[in-house]
């Protein structure tokens, strides 16, 4: 008989959890510290959403997850998960740009990012301080008007290296764009520039091994390999879900999965007001990525200068839209030391990251297909070889990962690396308004992407179904912790 990946789960919690993402486990470990029964189901066999990894033979191990975040994971992690997770979250203090306008190395915080801007490429410093201040002042309830290109023409007119400069880490971030509003840009920018790009040290394996354990010490039932097929709603309600065929009743759902998945598929359309229908419709997806995984031989090696992070790209000019195309000409190099699994074999891996959309590669025939992976390994390594001689020879293990390979073992929508462009965070928001009980802990908005991101809108709609069952009850259970 197939396994029961149910077995032993009850028929009602107080709150259910679909998908294992940074955003679903993060709510799931708040609200199961606050007391209440949380069910976490996760259809895939790992935890982790785009935070994952996966395993080679020859003890080679591959994150999937983008390289860096900002500090401000050190105190989310130390506040909403725990110590240990907080005190092995380090900084990358070299972050290389290579392209042909410039190339520097820079520990990526502003008092360094000032001292460029001012000694190398010559901007005056009172228009750097003036940059800075209004990146650093930008909230969710700005104007949306203005764009992230007018916001570089305002303070930077003319200086297309500046704006490769200051836009190109954050496109690999969370997939902005020149278009995108400008506070989708500055907020996350000025979390960077607060004091550098961090990692957690050990590896999104060791990561998600002891976010698990927390979520089973804090009483979370915890399922993989359970594919949510439809969330039950009745009478402007929540009512649970069906997964492996099986009905489980809860008085709160949170869908840590695509926004438009969980309200088209999961949900249906016929559950919400037609106007709320309208706006979701008109939500874009965000962009979806490929990526190369490179595994060196033993005994091979990569000098840190070569850096942790590095931007390098063969385009004469900067254009968001190439960063997108299937020519590549832009990837950024993530390398991997052995310092960054202290505990594991002495191995150097490099993964290549690169913006993409779905639709070139969606309809590809299967050989055309294969072929096209193939190439995308060439070139990648034809570029590595100006940073890692005689790559070829050096490396044990190389694949391919495309946007389809995303889609297939997340079901994002298209593979969407980033979730939604800045509309689906609004629809977002709104979703207990149409149906109670019924929230969202997704990747939107693309400030709400990336590792900081999901887990303090985890921590967000975590305070929020507290908030919602302490009203429904006598306040017997304890509050769910804040979010700073």
């Amino acid at each position: 008989m197939p396994k029961d990946f149910l077995k032993d789960v009850r028929d009602r919690y107080d709150v259910i959890v679909i998908g294992s993402g940074l955003g679903g486990m993060t709510a799931a470990n708040v609200l199961g510290r606050a007391g209440y029964s949380v069910l976490l189901l996760e259809q895939h066999y790992k935890l982790g959403g785009l935070a994952t990894w996966f395993k080679r033979p020859g003890g080679h191990i591959f994150d999937i997850s983008l390289h860096g975040f900002p500090v401000g994971m050190v105190k989310s992690c130390r506040r909403y998960w725990n110590r240990e997770i907080a005190d092995r979250i380090v900084q990358l203090k070299n972050i290389r740009f290579d392209n042909p306008m410039f190339s520097l190395t820079t520990t990526y915080d502003r008092e360094d990012f000032t001292r460029l801007l001012v000694q190398q490429f010559g901007i005056d410093p009172a228009t750097v301080r003036a940059f800075f201040d209004t990146a650093r002042g930008m909230n969710f309830y700005d104007d949306q008007q203005m764009t992230v290109g007018q916001l570089f023409q305002r303070f930077f007119p003319g200086r297309d290296d500046v704006i490769r400069l200051l836009m190109e880490p954050i496109v690999y971030a969370n997939g902005s764009t020149l278009e995108d509003p400008a506070i989708t840009y500055g907020i996350v920018f000025s979390n960077f520039m607060s004091k550098g790009v961090y990692i957690f040290e050990g590896g999104t394996d060791r990561l998600v091994q002891l976010m698990h354990d927390q979520l089973r010490g804090n009483g979370v039932d915890v399922r993989i390999r359970c594919d949510v097929e439809k969330i039950l709603a009745a009478g402007g309600r929540v009512r649970g879900v069906v997964v492996n065929g099986r009905t489980i009743h809860a008085s709160a759902v949170v869908s840590n999965a695509n926004l438009r998945s969980t309200i088209f598929r999961m949900v249906g359309e016929q559950n919400f007001d037609p106007d709320f229908v309208n706006q979701a419709r008109a939500v874009r997806l965000n962009t979806s990525s490929t990526q190369v995984y490179m595994a060196l031989k033993p005994g091979e090696h990569v000098d840190e200068s070569t850096g942790d992070l590095l931007f390098s790209s063969t385009a004469r000019q900067f254009r968001t839209d190439l960063l997108l195309s299937r020519d590549i000409t832009s990837r950024t190099f993530s390398f991997y030391y052995p310092r960054m699994r202290p505990h594991a074999r002495p191995r150097y891996a490099i993964v290549s990251s690169t913006n993409a959309r779905y639709e070139d590669w969606a309809d590809m025939p299967d050989e055309e297909y294969e072929a096209s992976k193939r190439d995308l390994i060439e070139t990648t390594l034809d570029a590595l070889e100006q940073y890692v001689p005689n790559c070829r020879d050096r490396i044990a293990h190389v694949e391919a990962a495309t946007p389809r390979t995303f889609q297939h073992y997340t079901q994002h929508l298209a593979g969407a690396s980033f979730g939604t462009k800045f509309e689906g965070l609004a629809v977002s928001r709104a979703l207990p308004e149409q149906i109670g009980g019924l929230y969202h802990a997704g990747s939107v908005g693309i400030i709400m992407s990336g590792w900081l991101g999901a887990i303090n809108y985890g921590v967000i709609v975590a305070n929020d179904i507290d908030s919602l069952l302490l009203s429904q009850s006598s306040g017997a259970a304890p509050r769910a912790v804040e979010v700073s």
